[in-house]
């Protein structure tokens, strides 16, 4: 830290000192780097509608991000400060040693001096943003002396260069932190197996929490407007909703994750943008080899010469008890990437995206972009990398992207395995064009949609062709919710924005159309053994397939395939689709049958009796901010009619046990919305429980109830409707 800024942190200490003594929270004189912060605070209007919801409007873009932060740590500083301390690595400091390896494998890939000459390199313009982003963020805590920081009492303008992608993690996030531990916590190899199932799904859940995107020309729809469905499927509260707003061409609406300076999926008055995690092979490991000179330094072979390995030290803070302790790592680097784990006894590299400031740019510039060609030219920056892209804008038409950075391989290796580092052939040959990426536009059906599958389903009989390209720039596959999208959109047509709700949470459950129908047919075969099943079977066999609050066959479907997934055999080691499709028409009948009538001792046990509704045992409660939270059984929930994306579910709803019988929301639907393009462009939103982390604010649960109805708000975006909707209207700063 150089003196001027060492100068300004002391400054910022002493002013909340002494704002913690004012009661009027006046601004001391002697507080000049207060005083510019209030006065830029002057620039900036922020108005709150009737659902919490921020509107910022400012001169300048810079202006408008220092408005968009204040207002997100006035709804949930704590998401906001982990988000970077997370980014940063210095979850340790806040959450002790075991988090010391999540902060190596930040610091493996950038170091806080990397990030400050990443963010001296950056354009004026992104400089700007950066400046913003922490003056909002400052001014908050100067302004909020009741406000205690676990980790960062300052926010420093190089901080986005560790947090550029937009979900939090991003690529980062996909390199298993067991490797990372093995070999610079315990010196030890692991084995190539052990990796594969550490990056592995696990049963059960959702590797990726996953997101749905609908495009819809407007061939499809009453009006003749495109339409854009926005549904991430996240952790309930993971992105606030946010509109802000410049005279400089700035005017974004929707879902920004805590603490970035961008909307992240949303639309502006002619553009709409929805990202789904892609499953594009954006990352590959190198197994070096590693010698050791005459001068004992290390070397790593590269064809038929030997290249230094970059040593380095890091030295990281973990919370030990009351008191903070450091612990100090080597650091090794080939031309490849950081070293971050060894296999079998030799180090591996890990390459992955890491070129910040075109990531921040492209994340950016993305929410101001006014047509298709202009988005194209955003999309060809290729720095978002964890990623697919649906779209739709007001000139009529819709498209799709698959991925966005992908490296271009020597197609004679198999990357999707470690791969030879020693061999210069294995190296990336620069980034795949966009016109060489899956990509479609406009299709003759009328109609797009991505749920984390295959993109060669994105349109029906119109979709790509797989044979037109390299395995690794599309491996994923096909799910029930891809499937159910097809299925919905197909016969389509008169589409209003309600109607687009209608699709998206069409309540149907393609998964269980193999294994309820397999149930049913071994009961049939050999139900004599089970005869007390017969009346719960009875109720299964005239189930339509379709979740509601009052279904008990929903309550019996659920609990039969979790059970399958704890208690059924795997033999062929299938995952996802594929297994429980195994389970319903493949497995024994003895064995479904013995897994069913433990799964309706366990409702028998739980509930009192087997024929419980769906809405009696699926709930939704938020009793605090907390980021891990806990549920009680004896506590107000609300009934639930939804699923989880598991089962195909388009309205994802994935619930879970703690501690509890009942179970509870954690992820799915978080925030959603609806999207017309035409003359003006219309919206309609909901966000999981309320707009605020503050359990006192009213804006914390107002939203919960409408939530499980779907009974979604009109989005106020032209500033007379959010005039007419205002509650607050106010500058950063001001109570």
């Amino acid at each position: 830290m150089n003196v001027y800024l060492a100068f300004r942190w002391l400054l910022v200490i002493c002013v909340l000192n002494c704002l913690g003594a004012c009661a009027d929270k006046d601004i001391p004189e002697t507080a000049p780097e207060l005083d510019r912060l209030a006065a830029r605070a002057q620039a900036i209007t922020i108005i709150r509608d009737d659902f919490g919801v921020p509107h910022i409007y400012a001169k300048t873009d810079a202006d408008a991000v220092f408005g968009l932060l204040y207002a997100q740590a006035e709804d949930d500083f704590p998401r906001v400060e982990r988000n970077y301390y997370w980014a940063i690595g210095r979850l340790a400091e806040a959450e002790g040693e075991a988090a010391l390896f999540s902060d190596l494998r930040a610091r493996l890939y950038m170091s806080t001096d990397e990030a400050k000459a990443a963010y001296a390199a950056a354009p004026a313009w992104l400089q700007a943003l950066c400046d913003a982003f922490a003056d909002g963020l400052n001014y908050y805590l100067a302004t909020h002396p009741e406000v205690t920081p676990k980790v960062l009492t300052r926010f420093e303008p190089w901080m986005p260069m560790f947090f550029f992608e937009g979900s939090i993690g991003g690529d980062i996030e996909q390199i298993p932190l067991d490797g990372i531990r093995a070999f610079y916590g315990e010196g030890r190899s692991v084995e190539l197996a052990a990796m594969e199932e550490a990056r592995a799904p696990k049963l059960g859940y959702e590797q990726h929490l996953g997101s749905n995107g609908f495009a819809i020309a407007g061939e499809r729809t009453r009006s003749g407007n495109t339409m854009l469905l926005i549904n991430p499927h996240t952790s309930l509260y993971f992105r606030g909703e946010v509109h802000v707003v410049s005279e400089e061409g700035l005017n974004a609406y929707g879902a920004v994750t805590w603490g970035q300076f961008f909307v992240y999926q949303g639309f502006n008055e002619h553009t709409g943008w929805m990202h789904t995690s892609t499953g594009v092979d954006f990352m590959d490991e190198f197994v070096e080899e590693i010698v050791e000179n005459s001068d004992g330094r290390l070397m790593y072979r590269y064809g038929d010469e030997l290249r230094l390995v970059e040593v380095s030290e890091v030295t990281l803070r973990y919370k030990d008890g009351e008191s903070i302790a450091e612990r100090s790592f080597p650091t090794y680097r080939t031309h490849h990437g950081p070293i971050t784990h060894m296999l079998d006894g030799k180090w591996v590299a890990t390459r992955i995206n890491w070129d910040p400031v075109t990531a921040l740019e492209q994340s950016y510039v993305r929410s101001k972009k006014d047509g298709i060609e202009g988005f194209n030219a955003m999309m060809d920056m290729r720095t978002n990398s964890s990623n697919n892209t649906v779209y739709a804008d007001s000139s009529g038409n819709i498209a799709y992207y698959h991925g966005n950075f992908i490296p271009k391989r020597d197609p004679q290796f198999d990357f999707s395995k470690p791969v030879d580092g020693s061999n210069p052939a294995t190296d990336w040959l620069g980034l795949h064009s966009i016109d060489e990426i899956v990509t479609l536009t406009n299709p003759p059906n009328g109609w797009l949609q991505n749920c984390n599958s295959t993109p060669f389903t994105a349109a029906g009989e119109y979709s790509p062709n797989p044979q037109d390209y390299p395995i690794y720039m599309a491996p994923d596959v096909e799910n029930f919710r891809g499937i159910h999208a097809q299925r919905v959109l197909k016969s389509a047509s008169d589409i209003t924005l309600d109607g687009l709700l209608d699709l998206a949470y069409d309540n149907y459950l393609p998964g269980f159309e193999a294994l309820i129908p397999g149930l049913i047919e071994a009961f049939d075969a050999q139900g004599n053994e089970y005869p007390n099943l017969a009346p719960a079977i009875d109720s299964l066999r005239d189930w339509d397939l379709r979740v509601s609050k009052d279904s008990v066959p929903m309550s019996l479907a659920y609990f039969y395939g979790m059970q399958f997934r704890e208690d059924g055999q795997n033999p062929l080691g299938l995952r996802k689709m594929a297994l429980i499709n195994y389970f319903g028409a493949e497995s024994s009948y003895g064995e479904r049958l013995t897994v069913f009538a433990s799964a309706v001792e366990r409702l028998h046990k739980d509930f009192g009796q087997w024929d419980t509704p769906w809405g009696e045992i699926n709930r939704f409660q938020r009793l605090s901010g907390d980021m891990n939270l806990a549920f009680d059984d004896d506590k107000p929930s609300l009934p639930v009619g939804l699923a989880s994306g598991d089962w195909g579910a388009l309205a994802s709803y994935r619930a879970v046990r703690r501690n509890t019988k009942r179970l509870y929301g954690v992820s799915g639907n978080s925030f959603v919305a609806v999207v017309e393009f035409g003359d003006k462009v219309r919206a309609k939103s909901i966000l999981a429980g309320g707009q605020s982390g503050d359990p006192s604010s009213p804006h914390f649960y107002d939203q919960a109830q409408p939530y499980v109805d779907r009974n979604f708000k009109d989005v106020a975006f032209y500033r007379e409707d959010v005039e007419a909707r205002a509650v607050r209207k106010y500058h950063p700063g001001e109570d």
